[in-house]
C-alpha cells in the first residue's frame, strides 16, 4: 500500500460518533472565533481569517450524519508563501468510525503535502487544532479555538517568524 502524503491526524475518544460529529462542524468552538458564515450547512461557504496571515473560504460539500464531513477550500491566501494557490481546491475530510467501542476521528487534509511551502507551519497548526482543541471539545465540551486576538495563531506567527500585519 502506498503511504498517503496528505496531512493526516486521528484520535480515539469515549464519546459517541454523534458528539464528535456535532463538535467537528462547530469550527468556531475548536478552530477560531474569527469565522463568518455557517460551518454546518451543506453547500454553504464560511470565511476564516487570521489578520492578513491566513484568509480562507471553505465550503461544506458532503455530510454523512455522524460519519463524515467534507469541506473544500474554495479560496485561500497565506501572506508567507510564494505560491498563492496553496490549499485552493484541497479537501478537509473528517471521518468518524467505531473502533473497539470507542469513536475514532480521522482528519485528512487532502492536498496538503510536504512539497507545499506552508507544510511545516500548517502541519503544526492542524496537529494543535485536531489533537488539542477538537479532541478537547469532544471530550470536555470545551475547545481551544483562536480568540479574536492572540491564541495559537499568534504563537505560530512568532514561532515561524511569519510577517505580522
Amino acid at each position: 500500500m502506498v503511504e498517503s502524503k496528505n496531512y493526516n491526524s486521528n484520535f480515539l475518544v469515549e464519546q459517541s460518533p454523534e458528539t464528535a460529529f456535532n463538535a467537528i462542524k462547530n469550527f468556531r468552538a475548536w478552530w477560531s472565533e474569527e469565522i463568518e458564515g455557517n460551518t454546518d450547512k451543506l453547500n454553504e461557504t464560511f470565511f476564516y481569517h487570521y489578520k492578513d496571515v491566513h484568509l480562507s473560504k471553505i465550503k461544506l460539500i458532503e455530510i454523512v450524519p455522524n460519519k463524515k464531513l467534507v469541506y473544500q477550500v474554495a479560496d485561500n491566501e497565506f501572506n508567507f508563501v510564494k505560491d498563492k494557490t496553496e490549499w485552493i481546491g484541497n479537501k478537509l475530510i473528517f471521518d468518524i468510525s467505531e473502533d473497539n467501542g470507542k469513536t475514532k476521528v480521522q482528519f485528512i487534509h487532502e492536498g496538503l503535502v510536504p512539497e507545499y511551502e506552508c507544510y511545516q507551519v500548517c502541519n503544526d497548526a492542524w496537529t494543535s487544532y485536531i489533537q488539542g482543541s477538537l479532541q478537547s471539545l469532544i471530550t470536555t465540551g470545551q475547545g481551544k479555538p483562536n480568540a479574536k486576538e492572540g491564541g495559537l495563531n499568534a504563537e505560530l506567527v512568532e514561532k515561524w517568524g511569519l510577517p505580522k500585519k
